[in-house]
């Protein structure tokens, strides 16, 4: 350590007598700016003959006028000095031979390994080489240079990095320094590529006034300094002032940057590019300070250093705090140090900016003497705000990151800096927040108890302006909130939440011990902020007005959420749910993230008392009325966007904070049974006054903006409001609001805007006389907006019942359906209550009864018992059908949550009558089973209902209409050819019947979807045998009953094993499969077993009706022909018998039953008799076996005739 404070020490004080190359003259060498150079005195001058002579005597490539006319100057300049005769000499020397002479020099050293044998280019030195110098001529000392230089060079180059100083005559002799320097600027110049640049400039470093000669060469040859610079420090050591090499390369980069300043801050810029010469860029930016003008600003030091730690290159940052660590270890920290002059530059910078100062260390800043109790409770400047915010931050990198640790000094300044008190302006603000977070991160600064006094002075007075600061400065996140939540953190000893708020207020990630904030939690929770204080102070916070995301900071929403989680203002009996209510109330977009957890803790804190033994310590929820003013203006309807008074975010905010707290409720049911708490939960007539749909469609388009809102409400529907997410309706908004709709929106005119509710009223009680008005309204208004329509719904419900009327064109339907659709996807609740009270069925001398939402959601029956012209009214039964389908769901969410809230009432008089362990969950049990038994039938008497809609009525079976004739005409229709005949049949397959039966079936089929035990259910209680070709062909979910059919049969009900048989039938040709031929098969079976043990009126009962579904088992799987065959032979055969004793008119078909059992080859002759396809041969028997006997003949008569017709 010695020997470098020694080498350091010549390095700062050998090139101090001689003069450099000043700014002005290096700039004139730029630029060639001859004036400048001519003003230039001799001694200046003097040091740039080399290339001034060079430019005079060489032939220029710019042959302009001008140039010619600088030259002369530049000549006429020269012909003064008396040393330009020596340099002229130089430059007539033979230098390729030169050349030559030194590169067969090189090869000889390399051959040597480097030794100090014969030189070619210097033989036989008589004297030392000073003297010989003075005494060669021009020629010789070009060689003894050279030859010099190119030693020095091949040393550095074998050398491997590490630092040299070697002695040498020829550059340390002051008297021949200039004539040394002219010989070297001159070879470099004429031999570039033996001399390069960036190697010569390498090789100066390692001999005495290197720095010097360096200068002098690139002052010559300005264009190189860029190209110098960087190969300097592209060279250079990652640590420079841990070595001498380190140090010299660092002057000489810091004497070639203030002969050039313009480009010191480029240079500094590869310094930090390399992450080479830490020293270097501290020392230029220094040297860049002391020239600034600006007292007030931030100065460039402090960007600088502030840029490397701060900044996100992590390897610049490591790169930097190991320059601090290491020069801390150093015991040498005199003002030769870069760090002490840094760190003695940014106190001299602290303490100008303090209102008051302390110490009188530093005698250049503070030469007078000050008390040392004085006063530092002075104002800081406002001009001074931002650099002292700057400086703070910077210091808390530089020991955070950089682990400086400061010394006494600096650690009182910067306390002193700490609690000052700014002016009440943003960044003033920021400057408190930035003090208050050093002081929890650096709690060591405070070390006496006078200092810790002081700060506790400071913080109360943080606590009395805070109010103060945030309405003049006018920013809403101020620090006041920072205080309250660090409180808050202290007493619920999160102190990992105290480091992460510390890290994020200071914008830096730095390691905090949480056993070094004991003393400052000590200080909060004893003596600033008990947690009554806390709690009282938090409600008398303002709320953050138009609170949203772009505000960022610490507000009082922090602070209200960690007291809540914490139980404090149910603990302190202070009520905080006004001031939640009133935050809600002002929310923006986009939303800020806090909001959510803020309401959702809350409504923890109105249901969970904070203890058991205190079940009352809980919040107060928000009231009714205080929900209902958020909606004023939407729940109107009329003028939607003009009315609304609160933002759509508050609004959706309160829809979150209603569906989530009856969510919550109904989950803690058991918990709050058990302590006897019932808290209040929000009535259904609140609930229908709210347009839920509206909202979640107006969140659906500001998904961004709403974060995970939009998501949350859609879950809290889809669990307490199924029937607002029913597919077909998103499907349905998805056409209102895409591009179609919007292209439709450009073709409204002002007509359509025009009309209003009262017009459309008028125009439907003209509809028996005339319907053009009211057609031409109705199509106005699809041009409208779902919102925009709102107003229109009343009318359009009302009036529904008229077009049920003959003579109402489908048109005028149609656009009433389409319209009704687009309002479903904004009030579907409130329309179709509307909706079912307008189609109740009107019977004279009865007053109709107005039915409510609780009503239909208790009974969704309801919907079914509207007028019967409905159900011939394809239009107006789609909608039937879709209030249908979702009073289905909401009634099972209703009954849901009714037990769930009435789970725990007959609990204890259940539990005492039973007086058994293990038999409490009984009752729940059973209520669960009742209301699945409920919904069960509630949904399969819907089935049953619409089944029922689908036959044909009196009048209609007049005319000849069925289902099964329906079914066949659309298998006839598709292979007709006869014109007349498909013209017919296809009046028929447009009836309204048909339509209603589509719409039925679309409807039955999502139901035995989404609950297959529907299904199961409503064909183990059956229907009406006629519908079944319907069902099978019109509901695609059908096959399921494949499953239980095998169960159906096994009934011992003979009508369920019959109606199963013919269902199996329909299916077994609608769905060949594997599935239904081994079914089908034990069918058949089972057939033949009750033919052996059913009795004679039994076996007429069920052969009769199921005979005929035999040939369907044939059409769809010909390897059951053998066994169906058979059992209809051992049918034949058993019929016979019991009528063998009372007659013999039996006995002809047998012989022909049994001719084609022993006979196949007959089957031609019989099926070729008229008779038998006329199936008219010996029918006037009444006996049941006889009848039976003629239609087993009749089966296996169409089962060959479908055998025959198939080949």
């Amino acid at each position: 350590m010695k020997v470098l404070g020694a080498g350091s020490t010549v390095i700062m004080t050998e090139c101090t007598s001689l003069q450099f190359v000043s700014p002005f003259a290096f700039e004139a060498m730029q630029k060639v700016d001859v004036v400048r150079l001519a003003s230039l005195s001799d001694p200046e001058l003097r040091l740039l003959l080399p290339c001034l002579v060079r430019m005079a005597l060489c032939a220029p490539a710019d042959q302009s006028q001008s140039w010619a006319q600088d030259k002369k100057l530049i000549l006429r300049l020269l012909s003064g000095v008396e040393a330009v005769n020596s340099i002229v000499a130089l430059l007539s020397v033979d230098f390729h031979a030169l050349e030559q002479d030194a590169s067969k020099e090189q090869q000889l050293r390399h051959k040597l390994g480097g030794g100090t044998g014969e030189s070619i280019l210097v033989s036989q030195l008589q004297h030392g080489l000073t003297l010989e110098f003075e005494h060669s001529d021009s020629p010789r000392r070009l060689r003894l240079v050279l030859s010099e230089l190119l030693a020095i060079m091949n040393k550095v180059s074998e050398s491997s990095g590490e630092f040299f100083l070697k002695s040498s005559e020829l550059f340390e002799s002051p008297v021949y320094l200039e004539e040394a320097a002219d010989v070297l600027c001159i070879l470099q110049a004429e031999l570039p590529s033996l001399l390069p640049i960036v190697d010569v400039a390498e090789a100066l470093l390692h001999v005495r006034n290197g720095a010097w000669f360096l200068c002098l060469l690139v002052a010559n040859v300005p264009d190189s300094f860029n190209e110098v610079c960087r190969g300097l420090i592209k060279n250079g050591e990652r640590q420079d002032e841990e070595s001498l090499g380190g140090r010299r390369r660092t002057d000489a980069l810091r004497f070639l940057c203030k002969m050039n300043p313009s480009q010191a801050l480029k240079v500094r810029g590869m310094v930090v590019e390399e992450c080479h010469l830490p020293g270097l860029g501290v020392a230029l930016t220094l040297d860049h300070t002391k020239n600034e003008v600006s007292e007030d600003g931030v100065s460039d030091l402090v960007c600088f250093v502030s840029g490397l730690l701060l900044g996100t290159n992590a390897k610049v940052r490591t790169w930097f705090g190991t320059f601090i660590r290491n020069g801390q270890q150093r015991k040498r920290e005199t003002s030769s140090s870069v760090l002490w002059q840094m760190r003695r530059q940014l106190l001299l910078e602290l303490m100008g900016i303090l209102p008051t100062v302390r110490s009188t260390r530093i005698v250049e800043e503070a030469d007078v003497e000050m008390e040392p109790n004085v006063s530092v409770y002075s104002g800081l400047k406002e001009e001074h705000v931002v650099k002292a915010s700057a400086l703070l931050r910077l210091y808390c990198a530089l020991m955070g990151i950089a682990g400086l640790k400061p010394t006494e000094e600096e650690a009182e300044q910067l306390l002193q800096l700490m609690t000052s008190r700014p002016p009440a302006t943003p960044a003033g603000v920021r400057f408190v927040s930035l003090s208050f977070c050093m002081l929890l991160a650096f709690s060591t600064l405070v070390s006496t108890p006078e200092q810790e006094q002081l700060m506790v002075v400071w913080l109360s007075w943080m606590i009395k302006e805070e109010a103060y600061f945030e309405s003049t400065s006018g920013v809403s996140a101020s620090f006041g909130e920072m205080l309250l939540l660090v409180a808050m953190y202290f007493h619920s000893n999160q102190l990992s939440a105290i480091i992460d708020l510390v890290c994020s207020t200071l914008g830096m990630k730095i390691v905090i011990k949480p056993s070094s904030l004991s003393r400052m939690k000590t200080i909060f929770t004893q003596e600033i902020f008990t947690e009554q204080v806390v709690t009282a102070h938090a409600v008398r916070v303002p709320v953050t007005s138009n609170l949203s995301a772009n505000i960022t900071g610490f507000l009082p929403i922090h602070c209200i959420y960690q007291l809540l989680r914490s139980r404090s203002f149910t603990k302190h009996k202070v009520s905080i749910k006004d001031w939640i209510y009133r935050q809600l109330c002002e929310t923006s977009i986009p939303l800020h993230p806090q909001l959510l957890p803020l309401i959702d803790v809350y409504i923890n804190s109105v249901l969970t008392p904070a203890s058991k033994s205190n079940p009352e310590a809980t919040n107060q929820p928000v009231t009714e009325q205080e929900i209902l003013n958020i909606f004023q203006g939407v729940i109107g309807g009329d003028n939607i966007r003009l009315n609304q008074r609160f933002s759509i975010t508050a609004q959706l905010l309160v829809l979150y904070y209603i569906l989530s707290y009856e969510e919550a409720l109904l989950a803690n049911t058991k918990t709050l049974a058990a302590m006897q708490r019932k808290p209040k939960s929000y009535s259904s007539s609140l609930m229908d006054q709210i347009p839920i749909k509206f909202l979640i469609r107006q969140a659906q388009g500001l998904q961004q903006e709403l974060g995970g809102l939009h998501s949350a409400l859609l879950r809290l529907l889809a669990t307490n409001y199924p029937h607002l997410c029913i597919v077909d309706d998103w499907i349905c908004e998805e056409e209102i609001t895409g591009t179609h709709a919007l292209l439709r929106r450009m073709l409204l005119t002002n007509n359509a805007k025009n009309h209003s509710p009262e017009q459309l009223q008028e125009a439907f009680s003209a509809v028996p006389v005339s319907h053009t008005q009211v057609m031409q309204i109705l199509e106005h208004l699809t041009l409208l907006s779902a919102s925009e329509l709102i107003p229109y719904a009343e009318v359009l419900t009302s009036n529904m019942n008229q077009l049920l009327n003959s003579g109402v064109p489908r048109r005028i339907l149609q656009t009433v359906n389409k319209l009704w659709m687009v309002l479903n996807t904004v009030m579907p609740r409130r329309l179709w209550v509307m909706t079912v009270n307008a189609l109740q069925p009107s019977i004279k001398f009865v007053r109709q009864q107005k039915y409510t939402q609780n009503d239909l959601m208790i009974d969704p029956l309801i919907v079914l018992r509207c007028d019967q012209r409905v159900h011939r009214c394809p239009p107006l039964m789609d909608i039937t059908l879709h209030m249908l389908n979702g009073y289905l769901l909401a009634s099972k969410a209703y009954l849901s949550s009714h037990l769930k809230e009435t789970a725990e009432q007959d609990r204890p008089s259940q539990n005492n009558t039973l007086g058994l362990v293990g038999q409490t969950d009984g009752p729940e049990v059973t209520r669960e089973e009742l209301k699945n038994a409920l919904l069960a039938a509630q949904d399969s008497a819907a089935v049953q209902i619409l089944l029922e809609i689908c036959l044909p009525t009196e009048e209609e079976k007049t005319k000849g209409v069925s289902p099964d004739t329906l079914l066949r005409n659309v298998q006839n229709v598709i292979t007709t050819t006869t014109p007349n005949k498909g013209t017919e049949e296809e009046d028929n397959l447009l009836c309204n019947l048909r339509e209603v039966q589509c719409l039925i079936c679309c409807l039955l089929h999502q139901m035995y979807i989404a609950d297959p035990n529907i299904a199961k259910l409503v064909h183990f209680q059956g229907y009406p045998c006629e519908l079944l070709p319907l069902t099978v062909a019109g509901i695609p979910s059908m096959h399921i009953c494949l499953d239980f059919i095998p169960e159906l049969i096994a009934q011992p009900e003979l009508e369920k094993q019959i109606f199963a048989i013919q269902l199996l039938s329909h299916l077994c040709i609608q769905y060949a499969l594997p599935k239904s031929l081994s079914v089908a098969r034990l069918a058949v079976n089972v057939m033949g077993t009750l033919l052996t043990v059913l009795t004679q009126a039994k076996r007429y009962a069920f052969f009769m009706p199921t005979l005929p579904s035999l040939v369907s088992f044939c059409r769809a799987f010909p390897p059951l022909y053998e066994d169906i065959m058979s059992l209809l032979i051992q049918v034949g055969q058993v019929c016979a018998s019991d009528v063998a004793t009372q007659t013999r008119d039996i006995d002809p078909i047998i012989t022909r039953l049994q001719q084609i059992k022993e006979k196949p080859s007959g089957l031609s002759g019989i099926c070729k008799d008229p008779s038998f396809k006329n199936g008219s041969r010996d029918t006037r028997s009444m006996d049941p076996d006889v009848q039976l006997c003629h239609c087993i003949e009749s089966t296996i008569i169409e089962i060959i005739n479908m055998s025959v017709s198939g080949i």
